[in-house]
């Protein structure tokens, strides 16, 4: 090879450089995976479908811990495919709005570039992004009833898309629970009322807070009207419909919820309906008013009735009962001290020692009832409680529900009005024993073979004696008889009853479907209660008992 002359050299390094024929990227490709990043208020923009519409309350107290202390931590931000701007994720359109306030007013740096984590565009889009939404702001801040609605019919359209066809209100009660944002039916029926029939008319009063309680007021009084109106207005030519008067009367009272009366609503509403069809006033009145009360029964959770106390034969004692309920306490952590709290003076004509010893039994009674603790915490009891304001729902209070007799009742010799609880007198093995064998012979009652059970004062305290012809017995009365014997652990088998058969007729006997009667329901609940005494008895015999009555091992 010549050797290169100096002009030679000089033109190849005097020649261009390579350039790129393919096209280039004009900007990077979004991370696959959660990733860290600065970004300025010019790119982000809110999520546009957040249900919050209005102010979030706790707005001011937000931006002065933001102006002093900066994020606490960094909103999470996504991308739709496509787009140009980054949106934020979860839960975060008020942090972004007050950042722009602030640096509006500062022109400081720390308010114009934000530290961010990127989160890829789910999979499922818009759905998960909406419900997180709704999630988010229920936890943060809370959203009123009609923001909340409003964003579950959103959640409606997207879950309808992505499905392709119409859902039932269960069906996207299941699919809102299974996305994170848990809402009973019922609840999706008040909010779709609110949204179809009472938010075009008092747009005000809905966004200003209304609650549930009073939306489903409304909505029960709309169907009740509605149910009256169409009866009285059957066959006639009216110059309205009552659509149309519901809206027209209902939007006269489109103001703050401060100013505003249900009982004001009903008033102007049946007058006016009584105008409109010539009815009376009052006769129309009780008639909407006997229609709303039982559409309330039919869309509201019964309330506990006290059960009334069986009879009980005459020279027989009943079990002692209940001591009164105490009253709930307030939200908060539960309560495990038993002594009276702030304000809570005892019962007129007791004195203090007579309160607290009826205290002490309230508390050996509650602890009679766990079987094993159910671990919580204050947050977690916080968040719940929070939850269950916001939907308007009553948190269960296992104390106060406790000391109330469980529905359970049956009536015999030894009436049972709590199958678990034991009471301190029934709590020795003699008394066990007794009771026990009344139990099955009461049970054997049902199948005409209470002639075969005799007490016994060793095992559980009773054994099956089978009578002759046994194989002659109906197919009931031998597996209730073959049952009671396997309980009774009898050291030898009843000739003619056959243990090995009572595999096939145990599910019969218990839940039906075989071919004889199922066990009563009164004859399961003592069935139940003789095997919670029967186990009782047993740990006493063999020294693995608890210090309280009422716990089982």
């Amino acid at each position: 090879m010549a050797d290169l002359t100096p002009q030679d050299m000089a033109a190849k390094l005097l020649a261009s450089g390579f350039e790129r024929n393919g096209p280039s990227a004009a900007t990077l490709s979004d991370p696959i995976a959660d990733t860290p990043m600065v970004v300025t208020l010019d790119q982000l923009r809110p999520y546009d479908h957040d249900p919050r519409v209005t102010r979030n309350p706790a707005y001011e107290d937000i931006k002065a811990s933001i102006r002093e202390r900066g994020l606490d931590a960094p909103p999470a931000i996504t991308r739709r495919p496509g787009e140009p701007h980054y949106i934020i994720r979860n839960g975060g359109n008020t942090r972004l709005a007050i950042l722009r306030e602030l640096w509006s007013e500062t022109k400081d740096e720390r308010f114009f570039r934000i530290p961010c984590l990127f989160r890829p565009w789910p999979q499922r889009g818009e759905v998960v992004m909406l419900t997180g939404h709704l999630a988010e702001n229920e936890l943060r801040g809370g959203l009123s009833f009609i923001e909340r609605a409003l964003g579950v019919e959103k959640a409606r359209e997207f879950y309808e898309q992505e499905s392709g066809q119409a859902l039932s209100q269960s069906e996207l009660a299941r699919r809102l629970t299974a996305d994170g944002f848990p809402l009973p039916q019922s609840h999706i029926s008040r909010m779709q009322d609110a949204v179809h029939y009472l938010l075009p008319a008092i747009p005000t009063l809905l966004y200003g807070g209304l609650g549930r309680h009073q939306v489903e007021r409304l909505a029960v009084l709309r169907k009740a009207c509605e149910r009256t109106w169409e009866r009285r207005a059957l066959g006639r030519n009216l110059s309205m419909d009552f659509a149309t008067l519901f809206q027209d009367v209902l939007a006269q009272f489109d103001t703050q919820p401060d100013n505003f009366s249900p009982q004001r609503v009903q008033d102007e509403l049946v007058g006016q309906m009584a105008e409109l069809l010539g009815a009376d006033y009052d006769t129309l009145s009780l008639e909407i008013d006997d229609s709303e009360s039982r559409q309330r029964a039919l869309t509201s959770d019964p309330a506990p009735l006290p059960a009334a106390r069986p009879a009980v034969p005459a020279g027989h004692s009943a079990e002692p009962p209940r001591p009164p309920s105490p009253p709930s306490p307030p939200a908060g952590p539960s309560v495990q001290s038993s002594e009276p709290g702030p304000g809570q003076a005892p019962q007129p004509g007791s004195t203090p020692a007579a309160s607290d010893r009826g205290m002490q039994q309230d508390d050996e009674r509650l602890q009679g009832h766990i079987v094993s603790p159910a671990p919580t915490t204050e947050r977690l009891q916080s968040i719940q409680r929070m939850v269950a304001d916001q939907m308007g729902d009553k948190l269960p209070d296992f104390e106060a529900d406790a000391l109330r007799a469980i529905p359970v009742q049956a009536g015999g010799l030894y009436p049972i009005s709590d199958v678990w609880y034991i009471e301190p007198g029934l709590d020795v093995p003699d008394r066990l024993r007794v009771h026990i064998a009344q139990f099955a012979r009461e049970i054997a009652e049902e199948a005409e073979v209470a002639g075969q059970v005799e007490p016994s004062e060793g095992g559980i305290g009773f054994v099956c004696v089978a009578p002759p012809a046994v194989r002659a017995l109906p197919p009931f009365a031998r597996a209730v008889l073959t049952l009671l014997h396997a309980l009774c652990a009898a050291p030898r088998p009843a000739a003619g009853l056959d243990g090995a058969r009572l595999a096939d007729d145990l599910a019969a006997l218990l839940h039906g479907g075989g071919a004889y009667p199922r066990l009563s329901d009164a004859g399961l609940v003592k069935l139940f209660r003789l095997l919670r005494l029967a186990r009782r008895l047993l740990d006493l015999e063999t020294g693995a008992v608890s210090s309280n009555p009422g716990r089982g091992a």
